[in-house]
């Protein structure tokens, strides 16, 4: 069984999903099938149908946070001496060298990116470019839309 990396911030948020899960989804779930069973015909009852299926997403994301809860390696990055390289929970301020555009992103594991909170997958192509990296790096980065060249400006625990 593999550790998986995460942020603290992260399994807290995984931590509260799955309180929300089991404790409002879940009674949700079980009166609606309760409802819909007392409409009587089961195989003709689309509601009926509809809450099963829902029931049986959200008990599957609820053993899928169980495990990855399970398999939670946290890295707390604030407790460790910054020597300017990039690692796992790292926040790195970047230069586009070819857009001159500044941007920054936490490095985090799967369930905690979101490109859009600038949260990025420490296994996805920038990722993996930017981790092991330092301070002052040139860094050339192949993503989907082509090649990136990026300077790495800083890079912060915290």
């Amino acid at each position: 069984m593999d550790k998986e990396p995460i942020t603290l911030n992260g399994l807290n948020k995984l931590k509260e999903e799955l309180v929300f899960l089991k404790e409002k989804k879940r009674p949700e779930i079980v009166a609606a099938i309760a409802e819909a069973r007392s409409h009587g015909d089961l195989k003709e009852n689309a509601e009926y149908h509809a809450a099963k299926e829902e029931q049986s997403h959200n008990e599957g994301r609820i053993t899928e946070i169980n495990d990855i809860i399970a398999r939670a390696n946290i890295i707390d990055v604030t407790k460790l001496s910054n020597e300017g390289k990039v690692i796992f929970g790292s926040t790195v301020y970047l230069e586009d060298l070819d857009t001159g555009e500044k941007i920054n992103y936490k490095i985090v594991g799967r369930d905690e990116a979101d490109l859009k909170q600038k949260l990025i997958f420490f296994q996805s192509p920038i990722g993996k470019g930017l981790i092991g990296k330092n301070k002052s790096d040139l860094v050339e980065i192949n993503t989907p839309s082509g090649v990136k060249n990026f300077e790495i400006k800083d890079v912060k625990y915290i």
